[in-house]
């Protein structure tokens, strides 16, 4: 029993200290955004490990504001999308990888003055991404409301739906089955009466 106890005490504190974490680093987000002003104004910077050169915004800040205006939303991006517990938590890649795919179009147009093949048509390039997202979103909410109400997959198949009207075939067929069950009761009753009139 102690040991149970302990482990719980343990988890608790995992949590405990993971969630203060994260919440220090969301709190801490908007200083990720004002790093950049720390970086030197000018079209270099040197430092003891590399030398950055902005050649598209010829100015080190402005390139520093640029990334931290598009690192900021991934980073906390990233942070919702590892703690969501709700069902539809994939969606939240569709926001992650566009800000990915900007980044890496702005450190291309920085350093190497060169986006001729990715800036233009972005969403082209971003498409089959979404489209495969949406698509196990999609699954993973069916497969979820066939738990939950206990829908049959076969069923949504043998479903037609007609333009024209509100009610599909299935729906208009067992409309049918209903309304002569009822008949086939009347006439049940109708012959139940008869026999209890000869008696």
């Amino acid at each position: 029993m102690r040991s149970k106890n302990k482990l719980f005490k343990n988890q608790n504190s995992r949590y405990l200290l993971l969630g203060s974490l994260l919440s220090i680093a969301i709190a801490f987000s908007p200083y990720l955004f004002y790093i950049y002003e720390i970086f030197p104004s000018g079209p270099v910077w040197e430092n003891s490990f590399f030398t950055y050169e902005s050649r598209y915004y010829e100015d080190v800040m402005t390139a520093a504001w640029t990334y931290s205006g598009k690192i900021t939303p991934l980073f906390l991006l990233l942070i919702w999308f590892f703690t969501c517990k709700h069902w539809w938590y994939h969606v939240i890649l569709v926001p992650i990888a566009m800000y990915s795919f900007q980044i890496i179009i702005l450190f291309y147009q920085d350093v190497y003055l060169r986006t001729d093949f990715m800036d233009i048509n972005q969403l082209i390039y971003l498409a089959p991404f979404f489209i495969i997202i949406l698509s196990i979103v999609y699954l993973i909410r069916v497969k979820i409301f066939d738990r939950i109400y206990g829908l049959d997959l076969s069923e949504l198949e043998e479903t037609e739906v007609s333009v024209f009207s509100n009610i599909s075939d299935k729906d208009r067929k067992e409309l049918k089955e209903f309304q002569e069950d009822e008949e086939d009761i009347e006439h049940s009753n109708v012959l139940v009466e008869d026999y209890y009139r000869k008696l």
